[in-house]
């Protein structure tokens, strides 16, 4: 796997409390990853981690795209511009 596009559907942390939802998202991405690429190693780029916190703790976006590429085994997720 080189390079893949996945639309993650952030539905999940709006079930946690409005004190943790942007935490819970970023849990949500992480782990979404972890399940699709079958690979533990997973870091994601500042820009895409700006855009879950762009409006605060309480109201993350509902759904990210993201851009996938796997390196030195690991993967690494990047905003979709």
């Amino acid at each position: 796997m080189d390079e893949r596009l996945y639309t993650i559907p952030l539905r999940d942390a709006f079930n946690a409390p409005k004190t943790k939802r942007t935490k819970k998202a970023v849990k949500v991405v992480k782990d979404y990853l972890k399940k699709h690429t079958k690979v533990d190693d997973v870091k994601l780029d500042t820009k895409l981690n700006e855009l879950l916190w762009e409006k605060g703790i309480r109201k993350p976006p509902r759904r990210v795209k993201v851009k996938v590429v796997e390196e030195d085994g690991g993967v690494f997720a990047y905003l979709v511009d």
